[in-house]
Order: structure tokens, then C-alpha cells, then sequence
């Protein structure tokens, strides 16, 4: 066999080996992202689903805050619906606003706030909240990883040629929430003479 012979077969073998390799790791990558997409939504429904009982709870002894119950009530809705990850981030921060709403409610109430259900529903949904957030970084990660993927050479022909896979949005909180997380707590310690 002649030798121009071997090294065409060895370029064709290298391309259609980094055709497959490239195929191969965005699909991989968009599965992941789907996963960690998946993971946020059952969070957001596992939080979701405690919220009927923690309205129903806070009613008990709060008869006077329909108001703040509304909220809640509504933007569990809005969260349900939300259907793009702009719309459900938008629905988060809707709803966070609506259940930090009910959270201080629960501050007017002690006998709500001694409670054990009204304790157990609040810790669920401080795990849950833990959750979110961690499944959200995954998330972002994933799309990190994956928006990189798509815009880099040869998986963007690959991607072009074949897949047609979009850039993905990421989970972000809006600018005022960016600000708070990204603010250290103040710490003051008193003078005591």
C-alpha cells in the first residue's frame, strides 16, 4: 500500500473520529443540561407543593392576612405555569417575594411560629430552598459548558451541519438579588464595659 494511501486514511480517520467525538459531547452535554433543568423543576414543584399546607397553616392563626395568603397563592400559580427559564426565574423571584412575605406574617403570630407543623413546612422549605440553589448552579454549569461547546471549532460545524442545538439561557437571579448574594453580612460586635 502506498504511503499518500495511508496518510489519507489516517486524515479521513482522524476527521471522522473528531466528527464523532464532537456529535457525541454536545449530545452528551444538552442531556446534561436537560437533567439539571430537570432537577430545578422538581424542586421548584417539590416547594411548591408545600406552600398549601404552609398557607393553610398561617390561616389557622393569621385570619387577617388574606392579603399576604393571596400572594402566595398567586404566585405559586404563576410559578406552576412558567414554561421558559426567563419565565421561571422571573416566577421565583414573584413568588420568594410572596412566601418572604407570609415568613414575616409568621413573625406577628408566636403561637404560629411555636407551631410544629408551621416549623417542620419551614424547614422543608429551607432544604428545599438548598436544593434549588444547588440544582441552579448545576444547571448554569451545565449550560456553561455546554453554550462553550457549541460556539467552539469543530463542534460548531458538527453542531451547525447536524444538531442545530441552540445556545441555552442560564437560571440568573435579576441585578437587586445578584447584589444581596454578592454582599457580605455586616457584623457588629457590642461594647460591653
Amino acid at each position: 500500500m502506498p504511503i499518500w494511501l495511508i496518510v489519507v486514511l489516517a486524515i479521513v480517520v482522524i476527521i471522522l473520529l473528531a466528527i464523532w467525538a464532537s456529535y457525541n459531547g454536545l449530545v452528551k452535554l444538552n442531556e446534561r443540561v436537560e437533567e439539571a433543568w430537570s432537577d430545578i423543576t422538581v424542586q421548584l414543584k417539590r416547594r411548591s407543593d408545600l406552600i398549601p399546607n404552609l398557607v393553610e397553616t398561617v390561616k389557622g392563626y393569621a385570619k387577617h392576612e388574606n392579603d399576604a395568603i393571596k400572594q402566595v397563592s398567586d404566585a405559586r400559580a404563576k410559578m406552576m405555569g412558567a414554561r421558559s427559564v426567563k419565565d421561571t426565574a422571573e416566577a421565583d423571584k414573584s413568588f420568594m417575594g410572596a412566601l418572604s412575605r407570609i415568613m414575616a406574617v409568621s413573625e406577628s403570630y408566636p403561637e404560629l411560629k411555636a407551631d410544629k407543623n408551621f416549623q417542620q413546612l419551614t424547614e422543608e422549605l429551607s432544604d428545599t430552598e438548598d436544593k434549588i440553589q444547588a440544582a441552579r448552579r448545576f444547571y448554569n454549569a451545565g449550560v456553561k459548558d455546554f453554550n462553550t461547546k457549541v460556539k467552539t471549532f469543530p463542534t460548531v460545524i458538527i453542531n451547525n451541519s447536524f444538531l442545530h442545538y441552540k445556545k441555552r439561557e442560564y437560571y440568573e437571579v435579576d441585578e437587586e438579588e445578584a447584589k444581596r448574594i454578592e454582599k457580605a453580612p455586616e457584623v457588629k460586635f457590642s461594647e460591653d464595659k
